[in-house]
């Protein structure tokens, strides 16, 4: 059995053991793929193992002896599925991983908007509370989260997670969601959760419906007070017109892992928006999470060489 892994440096920089994978079969791993090297390296592969490395149509319909694609991340969107439908081949992914790795780092986030922890320790480096007159020393607004509101758009596993943490704090939460309910929250359209809303953090999927779901007009509806948090995926906002609702003070702050093209781009407007805190799509990659990724991947290639497949998504 031949197992490829075509980008495993995302999932393992050094910190996690590959043991368990190699004593499934043949194992080779590469930290990355370019476009032009993927056929090359997974043309004689059983099994395929990518993150965010595309297996489109050609290379699927190239690999003639491939029977299971599995997906080191819960998104399988860089997978044509359909051609590996028509071929036979197994599709899974690792769900779940996430949860509480996620919604803490959204959390972190609007903490670190609310309480400008990150900024004024370099303050403080820099001189500034030594040479300040007062015991005490702040030049940045500090935000109380307590009875505010938090709407959350997309409240699966990850989004009531954040939730709790957020009544933990003493807000008020709202939800927006076709596919999960919960008794306890109150569900709103769209629309009047970006009204009412002090806080609004995305945790849904990107699909053709939830497309720069976050836009103009959306942001405008907003208190100016308001608060946007993104660490699901960057396409879900419209980018350009948040940097300038940023810049006009439609809103207040914006706290995000995630943009449309990642690694982030030089000319990408938000780099110069007002009171934008951005991180290089990290809030997944904590050990303990990159360690569920890898326990969750023996588990779909061992129950598929059983006959039982797992997290099967075709």
């Amino acid at each position: 059995m031949k197992i490829v892994v075509l980008d495993g440096y995302a999932l393992n920089p050094g910190d996690l053991d590959w043991s368990s994978l190699k004593r499934l079969g043949d194992t080779k791993i590469y930290d990355r793929t370019s476009e032009n090297e993927i056929l090359q390296r997974v043309k004689n592969a059983d099994i395929i193992l990518t993150n965010k490395t595309p297996l489109t149509k050609e290379i699927i319909n190239s690999c003639n002896q491939l029977k299971l694609i599995s997906v080191l991340a819960t998104g399988y969107d860089i997978i044509d599925v359909d051609t590996a439908n028509q071929r036979g081949i197994v599709v899974c992914n690792v769900p779940s991983y996430g949860t509480y790795s996620v919604s803490q780092f959204a959390i972190a986030l609007l903490l670190e908007i609310c309480c400008q922890v990150g900024y004024h320790s370099q303050e403080i480096f820099q001189g500034k509370w030594t040479e300040n007159k007062e015991w005490c020393f702040w030049d940045r607004p500090l935000i109380e989260l307590y009875q505010k509101t938090m709407g959350i758009i997309g409240y699966g596993r990850i989004g009531q997670r954040t939730g709790e943490i957020a009544r933990a704090l003493g807000m008020h939460v709202i939800a927006n969601d076709k596919y999960f309910a919960k008794e306890d929250t109150e569900y709103v359209g769209l629309d009047e959760l970006c009204k009412r809303s002090d806080v609004i953090v995305l945790h849904c999927s990107l699909n053709s419906e939830t497309y720069h779901l976050i836009n103009e007009t959306r942001l405008k509806s907003m208190k100016t007070t308001a608060i946007l948090i993104n660490n699901s995926r960057g396409s879900l906002i419209d980018e350009i017109a948040l940097a300038e609702a940023l810049n006009k003070g439609t809103i207040r702050a914006a706290g995000l892992d995630v943009v449309s093209l990642e690694p982030i781009q030089k000319n990408n407007p938000l780099l110069h928006a007002k009171n934008c805190f951005i991180t290089p799509h990290m809030s997944w990659g904590s050990y303990e999470a990159r360690q569920r990724i890898m326990n969750c991947t023996i588990k779909n290639i061992t129950g598929f060489l059983a006959g039982h497949s797992v997290n099967q998504v075709n």
